[in-house]
């Protein structure tokens, strides 16, 4: 009963979940962009 009036402030789990998710996001996005720019100063020359 404490718990329901009670809830913790912050869930670690889901907020490591989160993070995890996101960095992976980013690190693809990163990837992604570094992959298009460098195919495309190749196509240049």
């Amino acid at each position: 009963m404490v718990q329901l009036i009670n809830p913790p402030l912050v869930s670690w789990t889901n907020g490591t979940i989160m993070m995890v998710i996101f960095g992976l996001v980013c690190i693809g996005l990163v990837a992604a962009l570094l992959i298009f720019v460098n195919s495309g100063k190749k196509k240049g020359k």
